[in-house]
Parts: C-alpha cells; sequence; structure tokens
C-alpha cells in the first residue's frame, strides 16, 4: 500500500460560504472586470460590483416567491452568464441548486427534479420548458419556472424589491460551511444518475487550494479564461467557482461551434477542457496539411514538437533540436496558438485521460497542458499538474490539502476536504463508497510514483479479463486509436474471449476530407466506407500504432467499424462524453461476436 500527502495552502473554512467571495471582491476591487457576457456580437464586461447588485436583486426575487432555506432550484441551460448568475442567486438566497445538463431528455429532467424534491427550476429557453412540459404532471412540487430568454432574470428582480436589506443578509448569513450548496447528478454510464451532496465547504475548499496552487493562472492581472464545458458538469462548476474566488476574468462561450471565433475576440490567457477537445484541434489541423499537401511539414513539426517538450525534461534540447523547433514555430506552432487566441500558455484538462503524446505536443508548440483527475465526489480535482510540479503522462500530485492512497488491488483512494458528503437519499451507496475510515473508494485503478505523480492505469469495473487470465485496461488503447484523424470514437472488447479486438466508429468531421483528399465521390456514405480497403488500412495503421503501447498478449487482433457513430445523441456518450460500455455491448453486441467467430 502507498500513499502520497500533499501539505494543503488553504484550510477548510469554518464559518461562511460561496457567496463570500462576491461580497468581498465588490467591497475591494468595485471597478475589477470579473465576468463578459454575450449580448448579440458584442462582449459586455460586468464589474464586481454590478455582479453582487444583479446576485442580490435575483435573490431578493428568489426569496419573494416563497423560496425557502435549504430548498432545491434546478437549472437546466448551456454554459451562459445568466447560469451563473442564478447558481450564486440560489446561494445567496439560502438554497441548493440542482444542476441539469441542457440536453438532458424529459425523462432525465423528471428523475433528478423529483428525486431532487426540488420546488423550481431555471431554464434557458422554449425549447427545455417543452421538455419540461413532457412530465411537468410528475412534478407537481415544482411550482416554479424561471425562463432565461423570457425575461426571468428581469421578472425576478422586480418581484424582489419588497425584500428588506435584512432579510436578505439574514438568509445569506445562515448557510455554514455544512450547508448543501449543490447536488450534481452523475451522467451514469450505467443506472439511473445519483446524486452527489456537495458542501460550501467542499467546494471551498477545492477551489482556495487550486487557485492558491496555480499562480501561474490566477495570480496575474490579465488572467481571464473563456468557460464552454458544461456548468452542469463539476470540472465547469469549479472553473466558475475559482474564477470568481480569483478575480479572474471570466467569459462565457454557450455554443461550441463557434468556439475558435469566441477564442479569436477573448484571447484568454489560459483555457480548461476535456481531451476530446484537444484532439480535435491536433486531428483537424492535421487534416488541414494534408488536405493542403503539407502533411509531411505538419508530421515533421509534430513529431519536433514532442521531441522537444521531452527534451525538458532531460536537460534541454540540443542545438539542432532548437533550430528545427524555432523554424517549425514560425511555421506551424505559431498558428496554432493564434487559433487559440493568441495568449493562451496554459491549458488545464480533465474528464478523461489525454495522453502522454497529446501532452507532449502542445507543450512543444508552447501550451502546457496541466492534467488532473478527479471525479464528482470530489468536487472535481482531486489530483492535477502544476507549473512546478509537472509529469506528463500523469494527473499529477493529490491537491494541497489531500491525501491519495493505492489499495492492495490497485484502486485509488482519497482523502481531502473536497470529497463529498454522500449520495442524496442513497446511504447504502454512500458507506459503499466511503469506508469506515473515511477513504473514499474512486473505483479507478492508478499507481503513484515515488514524488506522488499519479497515473490513471484503469477502471476497475472496465478492466478485460481474457480467457487466457489477462487483465487490459482498455484506455491506453483506445486514446492511441483516437489520436488518428479518422476515428471518433472505439470500445476495446475481449472480457472472456481468446483476444483483444475493438469496435471503431468514423469522425464525420473528417470524413469530407479524407474523401477530397483521396478524390472519392463527396457524397459517399459511412456505410459504404466501413467497408473500404483504404478505410480499412487506415484503421489497420491506427491499431498497429496503439498496439506499440502494449504487450502482444494485449494488442489488438481485430476490429470492426460501425456504421454510425458514437454521440450523446444517440445515447451512447454521457454528456461529460464518457463512453456507455453497456449501452455499446447491448446495441452491438452481434458485431462483437462477430469478431470471434
Amino acid at each position: 500500500m502507498h500513499e502520497y500527502t500533499t501539505a494543503e495552502i488553504v484550510s477548510v473554512i469554518t464559518s461562511g460560504g460561496l457567496t463570500d467571495p462576491v461580497v468581498a471582491n465588490a467591497s475591494t476591487h468595485p471597478n475589477r472586470v470579473v465576468l463578459v457576457k454575450r449580448q448579440g456580437a458584442t462582449w459586455v464586461d460586468v464589474t464586481a460590483a454590478q455582479f453582487l447588485a444583479e446576485v442580490q436583486a435575483v435573490a431578493r426575487g428568489l426569496i419573494a416567491s416563497g423560496v425557502e432555506p435549504g430548498q432545491r432550484i434546478g437549472i437546466m441551460s448551456s454554459t451562459r452568464y445568466e447560469w451563473t448568475l442564478a447558481d450564486y442567486s440560489i446561494w445567496y438566497a439560502g438554497a441548493v441548486t440542482v444542476p441539469i445538463y441542457e440536453t438532458s431528455s424529459a425523462e432525465q429532467v423528471q428523475w433528478i427534479l423529483s428525486d431532487s424534491d426540488a420546488v423550481g427550476v431555471f431554464l434557458e429557453s422554449s425549447r427545455h420548458r417543452a421538455v419540461l412540459d413532457e412530465v411537468a404532471a410528475e412534478l407537481a412540487d415544482v411550482t416554479r419556472v424561471w425562463e432565461f430568454d423570457a425575461g426571468a432574470i428581469n421578472s425576478l428582480k422586480e418581484a424582489g424589491v419588497g425584500v428588506s436589506d435584512e432579510e436578505l443578509e439574514a438568509r445569506r448569513s445562515s448557510v455554514t460551511p455544512d450547508s448543501i450548496c449543490t447536488i450534481i447528478y452523475t451522467s451514469g454510464t450505467t443506472g439511473r444518475p445519483k446524486g452527489c451532496v456537495l458542501t460550501h465547504a467542499n467546494f471551498t475548499f477545492e477551489c482556495d487550494n487550486i487557485v492558491a496552487g496555480l499562480p501561474d493562472l490566477f495570480d496575474r492581472d490579465d488572467a481571464s479564461t473563456l468557460l464552454f464545458l458544461p456548468l452542469a458538469h463539476v470540472f465547469g462548476r469549479a472553473i466558475q467557482l475559482g474564477c470568481i474566488r480569483s478575480r479572474t476574468k471570466l467569459g462565457f462561450a454557450p455554443d461550441v461551434k463557434n468556439l475558435l471565433a469566441d477564442l479569436q475576440e477573448f484571447k484568454p490567457s489560459f483555457l480548461l477542457s476535456v481531451p476530446r477537445v484537444f484532439e480535435k484541434v491536433f486531428n483537424s489541423a492535421q487534416q488541414k496539411a494534408t488536405a493542403d499537401g503539407k502533411g509531411h511539414i505538419f508530421d515533421t513539426a509534430a513529431r519536433t514538437a514532442v521531441d522537444y517538450s521531452r527534451a525538458l525534461d532531460t536537460g534541454g534540447a540540443g542545438i539542432g533540436l532548437k533550430i528545427k523547433h524555432a523554424v517549425f514555430d514560425r511555421l506551424v506552432y505559431s498558428k496554432l496558438r493564434a487559433a487559440m487566441g493568441g495568449n493562451v500558455r496554459w491549458a488545464v484538462s480533465g474528464g478523461a485521460p489525454l495522453g502522454e503524446r497529446l501532452g507532449h505536443f502542445f507543450r512543444g508548440i508552447g501550451i502546457t497542458i496541466l492534467e488532473g483527475y478527479g471525479l464528482t465526489e470530489t468536487s472535481a480535482a482531486s489530483n492535477l499538474n502544476r507549473p512546478s510540479a509537472l509529469k506528463i503522462g500523469t494527473v499529477g500530485q493529490p491537491i494541497p490539502g489531500s491525501t491519495i492512497r493505492i489499495a492492495d488491488d490497485g484502486e485509488v483512494l482519497i482523502k481531502g476536504g473536497f470529497v463529498f458528503a454522500g449520495y442524496w437519499k442513497n446511504h447504502a451507496a454512500t458507506n459503499d463508497t466511503i469506508d469506515a475510515d473515511g477513504w473514499f473508494h474512486s473505483g479507478d485503478i492508478g499507481e503513484l510514483d515515488s514524488e506522488g505523480f499519479l497515473r490513471i492505469t484503469g477502471r476497475k469495473k472496465e478492466l478485460i479479463v481474457t480467457s487466457g487470465g489477462k487483465n487490459v485496461a482498455p484506455a491506453v488503447l483506445e486514446d492511441r486509436l483516437r489520436a488518428n484523424w479518422l476515428v471518433s470514437q472505439c470500445m476495446v472488447v475481449g472480457d472472456n474471449k481468446p483476444f483483444i479486438a475493438c469496435l471503431v466508429t468514423l469522425d464525420p468531421e473528417s470524413v469530407p476530407g479524407w474523401l477530397k483528399l483521396k478524390g472519392r465521390p463527396e457524397n459517399t456514405s459511412i456505410a459504404d466506407l466501413t467497408k473500404d480497403p483504404e478505410v480499412i488500412a487506415e484503421i489497420q495503421s491506427a491499431v498497429d500504432e496503439a498496439n506499440k503501447a502494449v504487450s502482444q498478449a494485449e494488442a489488438i487482433r481485430k476490429f470492426a467499424i460501425m456504421t454510425e457513430d458514437w454521440t450523446e445523441d444517440n445515447g451512447i456518450l454521457t454528456p461529460s462524453l464518457k463512453l456507455k460500455r453497456n449501452e455499446v455491448m447491448g446495441r452491438f453486441g452481434e458485431a462483437v461476436e462477430a469478431l470471434y467467430s
């Protein structure tokens, strides 16, 4: 058994809650721009004083509408300023926020609002109201519905004008560190989502220690980031809280289709994302270069970036590598940085494995990705690489004030002030997850090195055991496979089978470029391409590359290309883009069996 502790920087709070930084910011830095919202084609600044005033006005409206301390209020919306405003207003009124992914089905909305005993919900638009209306008859307690696009914020402000300063402050002051701030329902790769209960102390401890531990990102006058992750996800939420806590300028990008244009306008100093976005940046650049007849140049530039980054860990690059790197910086790397706004030097990645290849590539082009690891149950990150403590290929050391232990069976166990209070109305699940000594059992398999850097090697429930008794962690192979620009999703299979195989989907965004490159008809269907010899050869090449990372017994021997991509829309990915492996097996079990026939 091996464990590692990182000393805390900021202690667990003994009074107050998450609205305290909003009040403090307005007092100490009233004119500091802390948020930026979109109004049509214009970015509008919101100062610390203005944000506090808006939070107070909306909180008054909630109180006037009859919301009581501790009651639950849902928010179902894309990432936008009003989401954050509603979140802090709910807390200011002493209530509890229950996030709902804006893509959730009516059945999911019904479950989350009913299970949490919610009394109200914020919706973004008429589209979300239509979803709610499908199950409204089963939600008799949800008597308050506010729609952002229908003027909900102004209506609440008007409704709350009669609420006194004293009553408002009494509500805010009723919140203690142990008060519930939010119930976040895990997106659930199996079964119904469980509600993770997080307190004001949990999130404050998490954000205070991350902000204090990352001065390169947060402790600078021009610190800013553009948030495009869902605020319904714990990662996006923690970033919101950390930015408010540190007065880092926070902008919102509700539509990822406009992300590149938004980045070039906003020019953030750092970014936060999931690995799939970084994969897309790399694959899109590679695809464009190949289509322009410059594929060899890009591939050489990519190898140079990786080599340069690796050299930084072993004494620095030699003169020849430095010259090559400088040439490609002018030809390739500077253009990639410009596409991300031009000012980004740091990024934080979480939610899924990033992989060593991408980590070295991005550091090599001048954007260092700080990979982290955590769960909803740990208020987001339990581990994080920092500029002062960085090992690419790991998810970093425990964040300040926490401990990671590796159990005898390899499971990652976690302790810290960020560990959740338990699952809402589910004591059995809580007791199964937090043991008698206070250790949270993550369900992930990992390794700690002598300096406390953690590597996640698999998920206990996802480990594949072949009929020959070989244990295989699919993540290593799947990460390598997705590096190919034609691959969208993939799933390694082989449990109780004689060898490892894989299902693969083609990336609909990359296929048109591939067809053009090969001089094929643009209307060629995905179904036809699954049988195309050149496509099969391309995927085989990706499989061969992935197999280099594992032993012969763990290598993929056969694969099948699916005729449709796996997405959130067709129910195979969760809203946080995790693969529902049971769903894949349920829908494509025959394809798996065919690999072994």
